[in-house]
């Protein structure tokens, strides 16, 4: 498939389609890609996309300018405040608690295997979209830092739960309680990253990345995810068991199954169709 342009709504995001893979690009590199409203509708519009087509097995959210994101455009905020009547606090409290789910909540929970590619800093609300990702891959120069206590904010975008899950509540809460810098050899020895590579070469490795997981099985990646994710949200092992048994069962009459199963026997390479 030749690569096809998205529409996003908005140039803070931008996004192509190509041989499977939707490719997500954070589009203010002003201001390290500072997550904007228009950001955040074009995410919301453009992982919609990707969870609903067909042809796409795999997404890719990256930055552009040589950073992940900033998270929240402080700079925004401290300028705020104008005339007028604004959202009540409840209005305002459950527009982010409908703007996280539908981007960090999305990403996490969608039945596709999700890549972050950190060219450069991620902060805030940015580390939080990173971690909701399945997998991360970081540019040498990288880092995340959480930022949040240096500008007197609790945490946002579902940082402490991701990141709890990956590192544990007591390196966690050094992250969120310090905000020091997490550089990415860093990331890689406690398993937030899943590999570190040169930034000259952060490109090409996430897109290689991308098409193993393409020309992997999607009803079966589907499931994989589901099951961790239910065990990270809590089941206990009788319901993580039954849930593994469900699924394995119901893997292993599909189409896909039966062709790997014969590619074996046969040593080629099984393709998988998604049925």
């Amino acid at each position: 498939m030749a690569k096809q342009d998205i529409d996003t709504g908005t140039e803070d995001i931008l996004a192509h389609e190509e041989d499977g893979v939707v490719v997500i690009t954070l589009n203010r590199p002003e201001a390290r890609n500072a997550m904007s409203g228009e950001m955040n509708a074009g995410l919301e519009q453009t992982l919609d996309y990707a969870e609903r087509s067909a042809d796409v097995r795999a997404i890719v959210i990256t930055g552009s300018g040589g950073a992940f994101c900033a998270g929240g455009d402080v700079k925004g905020m401290a300028a705020g405040g104008g005339g007028g009547r604004g959202p009540t606090l409840d209005e305002r409290i459950h527009a982010q608690r409908l703007n996280q789910r539908h981007t960090a909540g999305r990403m996490y929970l969608m039945p596709k295997p999700v890549i972050a590619s950190l060219p450069g800093p991620a902060a805030g609300a940015g580390m939080s979209l990173a971690l909701s990702a399945d997998l991360r891959i970081m540019a040498d120069t990288a880092f995340i830092t959480s930022a949040f206590a240096k500008v007197g904010f609790s945490g946002d975008y579902g940082g402490t739960f991701f990141l709890s899950h990956l590192v544990g509540s007591g390196k966690a809460k050094e992250i969120y309680f310090l905000s020091d810098r997490v550089d990415a050899a860093e990331c890689l020895r406690l398993g937030i990253a899943n590999q570190v590579v040169p930034a000259a070469e952060l490109e090409e490795a996430t897109m290689a990345l991308a098409r193993r997981l393409v020309a992997g099985p999607p009803v079966a990646y589907r499931y994989m995810k589901e099951n961790f994710n239910r065990a990270a949200m809590g089941a206990d092992v009788l319901e993580c068991l039954d849930l593994e048994a469900t699924h394995h069962v119901h893997t292993g009459l599909t189409e896909d199954h039966r062709d790997a199963a014969r590619a074996f026997v046969e040593k080629r390479a099984p393709v998988f169709n998604g049925r």
